[in-house]
């Protein structure tokens, strides 16, 4: 082991990152346990309330990362009808016996604008099973009066989306009491911090700055492709069903899935150094200012004419949300995203098509209703609420004509 490696493994329990879990416990108001991201935190949680060969309620429009973690944890992904303007899971379209043979419930409260949760808290209640909630996107969210992760049994957090921190993350939980077995299950799971992984970390946004600075971004990508750290030439990343149908079959099994649920942060389970926690805690400090600012953006931009109103919904917040990316409908998506792009206005966190048909029935349920799922996927443009004034001129300047919802997919609730 190279000289710093020991101390960045030997981090354990008494080391934990207590300021960042007892910043974020004040914002929840629950228990808190820092890991080094959500899809690591999402493993433990499934693990930890689901037993082996369950099933699982998610959305398909979501990151396939998402789904792989599912499917590490020994379960099988349910794809839900969704709300083609949201993207969130219209409870009452989904079959009563679907929701008979379900062992709990994942919402993604997409982009940051939150599903039907209160209502999804009476089905699990109401059902016995657990309710996990993904805020990766909706870390200042609110729905039914409380912050998104206040409702369900377990919620998840990244610290790289409205952080910005591209590392970490938080795993809560509704009883207390359960911090101490979720905190061992953390333990037992990650790998030992490497002295250069957190030197990467550290160096890494001068890098990107120098990128930036000298308009390199086309290069860089170029460099990333040819060492192999490109996963994604598509918006999905290369299923290899073969290789797959042999993981799930030795699920539950994280380093089996290793491969997929790794995409985009090879550190997804490792342990945090100093320096990787100390640079997240100077993020996190700023995000109410984030918050600020992404709900001035998103207020603008759900004022154009790409906006669709979403349907109303006693549970919504009487004020914006502070989106992450805020999803406008266009007619023709890539002329749009590369209008955005000559402009130097990148449009990622695109989940088309959904994981349903991605993945097909070998590995999932499908939706029994795929329509508002695949019009979202194939019409949503998520914009950065933050470059919200330069991406109203660029789609104005473009002629970028907005998407009309066809017929027949309103959403069935009221």
């Amino acid at each position: 082991m190279a000289i710093g490696e020991a101390g960045l493994g030997s981090a354990r329990r008494g080391s934990r990152p207590k300021r960042l879990e007892a910043t974020m416990r004040d914002r929840l108001g629950r228990e808190c346990v820092y890991v080094p991201s959500c899809r690591f935190g999402l493993f433990v949680a499934l693990r930890h309330w689901c037993p082996p060969g369950g099933r699982v309620l998610m959305s398909p429009v979501n990151d396939d990362v998402i789904f792989f973690v599912v499917l590490a944890a020994g379960l099988r992904p349910v794809q839900a009808p969704l709300n083609p303007l949201d993207a969130s899971i219209d409870v009452d379209a989904v079959p009563d016996e679907v929701w008979g043979s379900l062992s709990g419930v994942l919402t993604t409260n997409l982009y940051g604008n939150p599903d039907d949760t209160p209502r999804l808290r009476e089905k699990c209640d109401t059902l016995g099973i657990p309710l996990f909630e993904d805020g990766a996107h909706a870390i200042g969210s609110e729905v039914g009066g409380r912050p998104v992760g206040a409702w369900g049994d377990a919620s998840v957090f990244s610290l790289s989306k409205h952080v910005g921190a591209k590392a970490g993350g938080f795993l809560a939980c509704a009883d207390p009491g359960l911090r101490e077995a979720l905190e061992k299950t953390c333990e037992d799971l990650l790998l030992p911090g490497r002295f250069t992984a957190e030197l990467a970390y550290t160096v890494r946004p001068f890098a990107e700055a120098a990128v930036r600075g000298l308009r390199l971004r086309r290069a860089a990508w170029a460099t990333m492709r040819l060492l192999g750290l490109m996963e994604r030439e598509e918006i999905r990343m290369p299923l290899r069903p073969a290789e797959l149908a042999r993981a799930v079959d030795a699920a539950p099994d994280l380093a089996a899935h290793d491969s997929w649920v790794r995409v985009d942060m090879h550190d997804y389970r490792l342990r945090s150094g100093p320096l990787r926690a100390g640079r997240i805690g100077r993020r996190l400090d700023r995000l109410d200012e984030v918050l600020t600012a992404c709900r001035a953006g998103t207020e603008l931009l759900l004022s154009t004419r790409w906006a669709q109103p979403a349907a109303p919904r006693a549970d919504r917040a009487d004020h914006v949300q502070p989106l992450f990316r805020v999803p406008l409908f266009v007619a023709d998506r890539e002329a749009a995203r590369a209008a955005l792009a000559r402009r130097g206005i990148v449009v990622g966190y695109l989940y088309d098509p959904p994981l349903d048909d991605y993945a097909g029935a070998a590995f999932t349920d499908p939706s029994p209703d795929p329509a508002g799922a695949r019009w979202f996927a194939r019409h949503a443009l998520p914009v950065d609420p933050l470059r919200a004034r330069q991406v109203v001129e660029v789609l104005q300047e473009s002629g970028v004509r907005p998407a009309e919802v066809p017929g027949g997919l309103e959403p069935t609730r009221g």
